[in-house]
């Protein structure tokens, strides 16, 4: 992102660690709002990698929470069964 947006908007983009701070602000809340690429290609960088972010992060975080919870829910509720045919254990 410095790259494609460093020479539009020098005071905003001003150095690497800048723009990696930008970048992981934007990525891990909704951003402040106050730096924004303006160019087609930064604009379009960030999409893709919004897009990738949620993709590779919250998307098995949140079926992973919910693989966890349904198997939560069924160890705390079912009876004691066989492993082998699934006939309920009584005793």
């Amino acid at each position: 992102m410095y790259f494609v947006e460093h020479d539009v908007q020098p005071d905003k983009f001003s150095s690497i660690p800048e723009t990696m701070w930008w970048s992981v602000a934007t990525l891990t809340t909704v951003g402040y709002g106050d730096v924004y690429p303006i160019t087609t290609i930064g604009k379009t960088l960030t999409a893709c990698i919004s897009i990738l972010g949620i993709g590779v992060f919250a998307l098995p975080a949140g079926i992973l929470a919910s693989g966890f919870s349904d198997e939560f829910k069924r160890r705390n509720t079912s009876h004691a069964t066989c492993p082998h045919c699934g006939k309920e254990l009584h005793g």
